[in-house]
């Protein structure tokens, strides 16, 4: 992959090393979490679902129903590898990208993954409403999110950092918790100085 350099947030003084790599379930924050940070840092927010969505000129929904998850699952690792390559950023990626054990294999030795984790009832709340989770058209959605949640939990405890989201934490709350969690990996500089 490319070669990193740290990148300053005049701001705060503190500098991304490497790229860190949001994983989790849908709802769990990755993308509200993701800027929060790439903002705080003076870095740019990678979304590997939007650069899919951009490539294919589909919504995802539309990338499953026309050519089906494997598909979307091949895309989604070359994305994948194209935006690891490039400066240090942060890069949320969709829910099921961790599942892949090639895709596990090239995150944790090209960037700081971290598992936003989140109980089951914030993850429905979060997602109840929305009609862009392909996976969630189902006739019980919340079942479906339930059995999801249980089948990925175990893969996503692989991830070598994690921060449990709690209900009460507002994005910035959690990009806080985030950050210690970073700055312990030595994934940034510069913090709490």
């Amino acid at each position: 992959m490319g070669e990193t350099t740290p990148h300053s947030c005049e701001r705060t003084g503190e500098s991304l090393l490497r790229t860190v790599v949001l994983i989790g379930m849908m709802g769990a924050g990755k993308t509200a979490v993701g800027r929060a940070l790439a903002t705080r840092l003076g870095v740019e927010m990678r979304d590997s679902d939007a650069e899919i969505v951009a490539s294919a000129q589909l919504s995802i929904a539309e990338i499953f129903e026309r050519y089906g998850e494997p598909f979307f699952r091949e895309k989604e690792s070359a994305v994948i590898a194209r935006l690891l390559d490039g400066p240090p950023c942060i890069l949320s990626t969709g829910g099921g990208a961790w599942l892949s054990e090639a895709n596990r294999r090239l995150l944790t030795r090209e960037a700081v993954v971290l598992w936003l984790q989140a109980d089951l009832d914030l993850l429905w709340q979060r997602v109840r409403h929305k009609t862009t989770r392909p996976l969630l058209r189902t006739g019980n959605p919340k079942r479906t999110l339930a059995e999801i949640h249980a089948a990925r939990d175990p893969i996503y405890a692989l991830a070598p950092l994690r921060v449990h989201v709690d209900p009460a934490w507002s994005i910035e709350d959690t990009a806080e918790r985030v950050m210690a969690e970073l700055a312990r990996a030595g994934a940034v500089e510069g913090y709490g100085q």
